[in-house]
């Protein structure tokens, strides 16, 4: 992985989607875009009556069911899903052996192989293995995120074994044999007859400095991929697989790859077991994006979604690619946060095509978002099915930063000016800094308005007395409603609770944050190299002493 960063869309900054990991980013990303363009915004728990009739899958706790409406109508999602996409054509994507047949027939270029049923027997299955040259694919026919995909299956041991893990050590009873395709993977995100995004995603590697071990590069790329807000919550873990896959290869964790050596740690490529994704949108061969296209058509009801595809780099086919995998809840982030090129702005199309009276307002600039943590508090403790997000203020925002000099930091002084902002539909927080001195930023669509805000900080009747107030310019993501940030009233039982709960969040997340930053430090220090090289950084501080 390269230190390179991709460009990333400045509507959806690292601060703004930092609550948002995974299958929850998806779905804030869509959510985020309908709410900034003036359409209403419900999150709801899976035992919400909208959603009996929909199919969703996994544990899905609340960040994952969401609903936006519009004066003419309404659109309940999942994830990245919206209700235009049939059931039937979910049922048809989520089971690959269906999915196969039903583009095969429609004309659409698919890897040759053959589903087989749970009840079928492993002597079956190497029987048509061998009517097939190598190398081959072993998968099941319903698991995501690349679970149990065996790649790149060369010889009849290989071919017993992956029946074995898969099948047998995993539990995938049903399973889809095909051929290997060797080339390039692209995920292509795909809505009505546009090709929104392409990127290809390539598998978890590390690229040699002539230095450092295998082992300790992976540790540097995962400090790379926490900079990343969607590769954050997906490094490169070693495991079994990786420590067979580099032994293949000739390596060891302990091997120092030469100066710009590139080693693939895995054969499959999805992002969330470490693979990169890098955006090919603008220099994907048309062909190819045509096939995706043709994919997502084939499939009746399916209307958008993802579609992987593998180039047919040695033209034995004669099509560009082969379909490898649809995906009517694919996940975006990929997309969204590239490790090089520009991000791809799939939320906005899938607006734009739910809610086409919307279509043409730009959200680019938009540094107003609200904080998906406190929204889904209610629904994370089944005190509610459903909660409504206060709405978007529309127009151009101005924000402003005041900090504050003087007896200023009276809990009942921070409430008075958090009425005050509320009555003039600003945003923003009061906070303290130090002793004498607090902050306080206001965001509105009227300049006016947080001039008028400015001349009332110093006009509290009660025990507060303010000695200067310095202005400035605010360029930074801004919540929506007002928040007494780091500040309870003891006072107020209602208020010590909501503390308490924050703090036992912030702590938790601290916690989290301690215990990673220790194993991975952990990690370096029971590495191979670093026990090596010990006694050159003895001789090291030794020598600095010496100075």
């Amino acid at each position: 992985m390269s230190e390179q960063q991709g460009i990333s869309l400045p509507q959806l900054t690292n601060d703004i989607v930092k609550n948002a990991r995974k299958t929850r980013l998806d779905a804030f990303a869509v959510a985020l875009e309908g709410w900034r363009r003036g359409l209403k915004l419900k999150w709801y728990t899976k035992d919400s009556e909208y959603y009996k009739d929909m199919i969703i899958f996994g544990v899905n706790p609340p960040g994952r069911l969401f609903s936006l409406s519009s004066d003419q109508q309404t659109h309940f999602f999942f994830r990245t899903r919206g209700d235009i996409v049939a059931n039937e054509a979910v049922e048809v994507a989520s089971e690959k052996d269906d999915t196969k047949v039903v583009l095969e027939n429609a004309g659409v270029p698919v890897p040759k192989g053959k589903g087989f049923e749970p009840d079928a027997t492993d002597e079956e299955i190497i029987a048509f293995s061998k009517t097939l040259d190598y190398p081959l694919v072993l998968k099941p026919t319903n698991a995501s995120l690349g679970n149990g995909v065996v790649t790149n299956i060369r010889s009849d041991e290989q071919f017993l074994k992956a029946i074995n893990y898969v099948r047998h050590e995993l539990n995938y009873d049903e399973v889809i044999v095909e051929q290997h395709v060797d080339g390039k993977e692209y995920r292509v995100y795909v809505v009505d007859d546009n090709v929104i995004a392409a990127y290809n995603r390539v598998p978890a590697n590390i690229i040699g400095d002539g230095e450092h071990t295998i082992e300790e590069l992976i540790a540097l790329n995962n400090q790379q991929r926490k900079k990343n807000a969607r590769l954050n919550s997906c490094l490169i873990h070693i495991d079994t697989e990786i420590l067979e896959f580099i032994q293949s290869a000739g390596y060891t964790l302990e091997s120092v790859p030469e100066k710009g050596e590139q080693i693939f740690l895995r054969e499959k490529t999805n992002v969330s077991s470490g693979g990169d994704p890098i955006d090919v949108t603008d220099t994907i061969d048309p062909e190819l994006k045509q096939i995706a296209i043709d994919a997502i058509k084939a499939v009746p009801g399916l209307h958008h979604g993802g579609v992987d595809i593998i180039v047919n780099e040695n033209r034995s086919m004669e099509a560009a690619g082969v379909v490898i995998e649809l995906n009517p809840t694919a996940q975006i982030g990929g997309a969204l946060f590239p490790i090089k090129g520009k991000a791809r702005d799939i939320p906005a199309a899938i607006i734009d095509y739910y809610f086409p009276e919307t279509k043409g307002m730009d959200t680019s600039k938009s540094k107003i978002y609200f904080d998906l943590i406190n929204i889904l508090e209610p629904l994370e403790n089944r005190a509610a099915l459903e909660v409504e997000v206060s709405p978007a203020p529309m127009g151009k925002l101005y924000a402003k930063k005041f900090t504050v000099h003087g007896t200023v930091q009276r809990n009942s002084y921070h409430r008075w000016l958090k009425q005050k902002a509320i009555e003039r539909n600003l945003h923003g927080y009061v906070k303290n800094n130090v002793f004498d001195e607090i902050e306080i930023v206001v965001a509105g669509t009227d300049r006016s308005t947080i001039s008028e805000f400015k001349s009332l900080i110093s006009q509290y009747p009660q025990n507060s007395k303010v000695r200067k107030i310095e202005e400035e310019n605010y360029d930074e993501p801004v919540t929506i409603g007002f928040e007494i940030a780091e500040q309870y009233n003891t006072t107020n039982i209602k208020s010590v609770q909501y503390a308490l709960r924050k703090m036992d969040k912030d702590l938790k997340h601290l916690t989290k944050m301690k215990n990673r930053i220790q194993k991975d430090n952990q990690h370096i220090l029971n590495s191979t190299s670093w026990k090596f090289t010990k006694p050159l950084r003895s001789a090291g501080a030794v020598l600095k002493n010496r100075k």
